[in-house]
């Protein structure tokens, strides 16, 4: 079984939902970043961490990616062209929205106040909605970003989406819209966010 350390106000929402999806066992175990339990297994103190057997995993990409590729779920099998877009499509969603997300986050309420720069925040709001048009593009007409098969792409994608709107980043694209909409409708999601 495994045993997940975070918050699910953080990015272990992503592994929560994962586990979900892919029907798994698991111990959540509510933890806030920087505590000294997730210190003494993460250095930098981020969450989320998962512990599999006595081993330990951090970073929310790796760890939904690991279960994937373990599991055979949410994934296209390594080495297969479905599998290069897939691993873009995560790309995409880490640099052009996870990214922008975490420096506003970071210059609002996480790095000492003196260190931060608000200024910089209409300018990751434009580089926001420009990377939602692109998505839009690529999204296309269909059901999710690989098509009809659901992937750990759509999981970190509509994260990153819902996490946008709770932090005031407007998304005004329509086929992006309904994406999220039919993606956070998912059974496994509204499991996830009842914990």
């Amino acid at each position: 079984m495994y045993k997940l350390y975070g918050s699910k106000k953080s990015r272990a929402f992503r592994v929560l939902w994962a586990l979900e999806e892919m029907g798994l066992e698991y111990e959540y175990v509510a933890s806030a970043p920087r505590s000294d339990e997730i210190r003494a297994m993460n250095p930098s103190g981020k969450i989320p961490v998962l512990m599999v057997d006595d081993e330990v995993i951090i970073d929310s990409v790796a760890i939904i990616q690991f279960l994937a590729d373990k599991h055979g779920l949410l994934t296209f099998p390594a080495g297969t062209v479905e599998r290069a877009h897939q691993d873009g499509f995560m790309q995409f969603a880490c640099d052009e929205m996870d990214g922008v997300l975490w420096t506003a986050a970071r210059n609002t309420f996480i790095l000492p106040e003196e260190k931060r720069v608000p200024a910089i925040k209409p300018t990751l709001k434009w580089e926001y909605s420009r990377s939602m048009k692109t998505l839009a593009t690529r999204l296309g007409e269909r059901e999710y970003l690989m098509g009809d098969t659901f992937t750990v792409a759509d999981i970190i994608t509509a994260h990153c989406a819902t996490w946008g709107k709770s932090a005031g980043f407007e998304l005004s694209e329509p086929t992006v819209l309904a994406y999220v909409g039919r993606v956070v409708s998912r059974p496994a999601y509204l499991r996830a966010s009842a914990l």
